[in-house]
């Protein structure tokens, strides 16, 4: 008889709701597993602002080390009220981000039925895409400084560093995915081009070069401000959307909004020949830690990217109509405290679900 496949996972509940969407997020897992035949070893790391105020540390060496060997990373949130902010984030969030490669942030919007959007007359036949976010380089690469800082003539420089190699393979891997993807065959570059005519002009190149490799794709371009328009006016003009680093930061919000909420939206940071990292993008959201209110279905979405990223598709596509069940015929919204249920009403649902057989 054939071994099982056991895929060894770092577990990083880290802040405020973190704990508590992750536990959800590992029921629902290991009863995809348990189904599908393959095993999960979870590895549990302490990172995040209790560990800083506690140590002074953010990510050690070794720990970053450690996430180098495993099959994947599972995040829950990163953000404590009482350390300032961007300490946690550039020191465990970016530095994962940047020490192990992973170049693509890859954003689903979908609206599932039953699900409330803000944009009138759209359902989910409308609501449907995904983005491509470069996310190694950009404005977030931290190249820059100050001049004169605490003066009346200081200056403050932040260069967006733009890169052959990271735009080309960004660009690919988002052509790639619109093939395998197979709906609408469409790849949109967003950017602006009238305006940062050095970076965009690298990206409008590659674009088109990197575009005659897959002629079986539709290749469009659109500036960023006509984007966010358009998301909001015709979402479902859109099949894939490839861009930069803080363009996609910005538009995936908007995105996240028009499926409904931060309480079901995740995002994958993916190295595709190294480990990548999964999580729920809505934050540590401290005011409703440990009360029971707040929506996991983010964090269960984040598992579910992350079966499909590890090959197991079966068990992913199980764990996303098992949400859609829960989501369709329980939930009353997807805000915090307005559901209907619980933090782990919620997750036993969706476990319930995923253990039906059905066609």
């Amino acid at each position: 008889m054939e071994k099982s496949k056991v895929y060894r996972i770092a577990l990083i509940p880290g802040d405020g709701i973190g704990p508590e969407v992750t536990n959800e997020g590992v029921k629902v897992l290991q009863a995809a597993a348990r189904k599908e035949g393959f095993g999960l070893e979870f590895v549990r790391y302490d990172l995040g602002g209790e560990r800083y105020l506690r140590t002074g540390e953010t990510l050690p060496d070794g720990v970053l080390e450690e996430l180098r060997g495993m099959d994947a990373i599972y995040l829950g949130a990163v953000g404590h009220p009482e350390v300032k902010p961007g300490v946690l984030e550039q020191g465990i969030l970016l530095r994962i981000r940047f020490e192990l490669d992973q170049y693509i942030n890859l954003r689903p919007v979908k609206l599932y039925p039953g699900v409330d959007t803000p944009l009138k007359d759209k359902g989910p036949e409308d609501i449907d895409f995904v983005v491509v976010r470069e996310n190694t380089e950009g404005l977030y690469a931290s190249t820059g400084g100050f001049l004169r800082r605490g003066t009346p003539h200081e200056v403050a420089i932040q260069t967006s560093v733009n890169t052959r190699m990271g735009v080309e393979r960004c660009i690919r891997f988002a052509f790639e995915y619109c093939r395998k993807r197979n709906r609408k065959r469409k790849l949109t570059l967003c950017g602006k081009t009238n305006v940062l005519t050095y970076a965009f002009d690298l990206w409008e190149r590659v674009f088109h070069e990197v575009g005659q490799e897959y002629p079986d794709i539709e290749r469009d371009y659109a500036h960023v401000d006509a984007i966010c328009m358009w998301m909001v006016k015709n979402p479902e003009w859109f099949d894939v959307i490839v861009t930069d680093n803080m363009f996609g930061d910005i538009i995936t919000d908007l995105g996240a909004i028009i499926q409904g909420g931060m309480g079901i939206a995740a995002g994958a940071n993916i190295n595709p020949e190294g480990v990548s990292m999964f999580e729920p993008i809505g934050g540590s959201a401290p005011k409703y830690a440990g009360k029971g209110v707040i929506n996991p279905m983010a964090a269960i979405c984040a598992a579910g990217m992350m079966l499909e990223h590890l090959g197991e598709e079966s068990a992913a596509r199980r764990v996303e109509r098992a949400m859609m069940e829960v989501v369709a015929r329980h939930m009353r919204s997807m805000e915090a405290g307005k559901m209907g249920l619980s933090t782990s009403e919620v997750g036993d649902l969706v476990v319930k679900y995923v253990e039906e057989d059905r066609p």
